[in-house]
């Protein structure tokens, strides 16, 4: 490679890491707070609960087949995961210093 084609990509990352340097998250903004509510409520109302029931009776039934533990453990741990991860991802994101 040579030097200057170096430089110039020195140069150029120095600038976009001043450039990102002024970029600033919003929290404040409406955008996608009706997407964001959609998602959560279906996440966490009766469609993520049916979600979660249809992943253990799957589970479930494939343990049955397979004559193997895992499958319901799984199907026991995406409902877990389904039904409790939106609030705690919220906890996080809205939490303060």
């Amino acid at each position: 490679m040579k030097r200057s084609d170096l430089l110039q990509k020195i140069g150029l990352a120095v600038a976009l890491g001043l450039v990102a340097g002024a970029a600033m998250a919003g929290t404040t903004g409406t955008e996608f707070q009706n997407l964001y509510n959609w998602v959560n409520n279906t996440v966490t109302g009766y469609f993520g609960k049916a979600i979660s029931v249809a992943a253990v009776g799957v589970g479930a039934i494939m343990s049955i087949a397979r004559v193997n533990p895992i499958p319901i453990l799984a199907g026991v741990g995406f409902a877990v995961f389904l039904q409790y991860t939106p609030t705690i991802i919220t906890g996080i994101l809205t939490a303060t210093i």
